[in-house]
């Protein structure tokens, strides 16, 4: 039988009105939006269903909406007898995955990722840090050109989603530069990206260290289906791992090509984007036009994928 990986997406893939149309038509994912609402403390799922744009896209908002709308997709499948043999997620989407198999409560994943989106929010004062895109930069010119950019701070790769595709994190002036760098190495495109912070760079040490003490005392268990973390773009099953990969990862890059390698290494055949979007299914095309992706985050979308 074809092997399954469910993919869950991160900051970015967001949208108002995301998560509406399931919430109206099934059950299952108006009762995790409930649970949200409840967990919070306040209407997550207003914001989702209506925004507005300007509040949705804070750190701290962005990201346990995307984790309840990934949640109640997963539901969705769920009751339709889908299960995956594999998960990853994308940064923030990590959560959503240890969610899927089991290691991680919902209520207690969404209490961690709003905390985490505070953190990062007030680890760089706004103006101080940015983000680019390098968008099919030649082969083996990533490391000179951050090598030169830095001149005594920091930049470094925190994504690497496709071979097309590398995001660069770090002090403005030192992205700036890498910028205009990648541009004079050949590099299709190269532009700064509307973020709020510098996400997975050292820049981010000051969240790591206040998330570690709430990942310390959270429950994590183990896995029921490995997930393949964004640190090491390894399999994991024990939740001391996927503890662990949490903590990891706030600094460090995702290595998402990596790990969809590898998931298509062990016999995967079809991916499912579990969410709002499908930044990850476009990706996945870049990585290697062989592998099969669908996604889930609207009710016409199941029937494609009964199909």
């Amino acid at each position: 039988m074809e092997r399954f990986a469910f993919l869950f997406p991160c900051q970015g893939s967001q949208f108002p009105g995301m998560g509406k149309a399931l919430a109206g038509a099934y059950g299952s994912a108006k009762r995790v939006f409930e649970e949200a609402d409840q967990a919070l403390g306040f209407p997550l799922s207003r914001l989702c269903f209506e925004g507005p744009e300007e509040d949705l896209k804070l750190t701290q908002n962005t990201q346990p909406a995307l984790l309840a709308v990934s949640t109640a997709a997963l539901a969705v499948l769920r009751e339709n007898g889908l299960a995956p043999d594999f998960v990853a997620g994308h940064s923030l989407g990590e959560y959503s995955a240890l969610v899927a198999v089991g290691s991680l409560e919902f209520g207690d994943a969404l209490r961690l990722v709003r905390r985490r989106g505070q953190y990062m929010q007030e680890a760089v004062a706004p103006g101080v840090g940015a983000m680019a895109a390098l968008l099919k930069l030649p082969a083996g010119k990533l490391d000179a050109i951050l090598e030169e950019a830095a001149q005594g701070e920091v930049v470094t790769a925190a994504n690497l989603n496709s071979p097309d595709q590398i995001v660069i994190a770090g002090h403005t002036a030192s992205v700036n530069r890498a910028v205009e760098l990648a541009k004079a190495a050949g590099a299709k495109r190269a532009v700064l990206l509307p973020v709020s912070a510098p996400f997975h760079c050292p820049l981010m040490k000051p969240a790591q260290e206040r998330l570690g003490a709430d990942l310390t005392t959270a429950t994590f268990s183990d896995l029921s289906a490995p997930l393949i973390n964004n640190w090491q773009a390894r399999e994991i099953r024990s939740g001391a791992e996927a503890r662990q990969g949490l903590y990891e990862q706030v600094p460090n890059p995702v290595r998402w090509m990596d790990s969809m390698r590898y998931l298509a290494a062990q016999g995967v055949g079809h991916f499912i984007e579990v969410g709002a979007g499908s930044v990850l299914t476009g990706l996945l095309r870049n990585i290697d036009p062989a592998l099969k992706g669908s996604k889930f985050g609207e009710p016409a979308d199941l029937e494609k994928l009964k199909e």
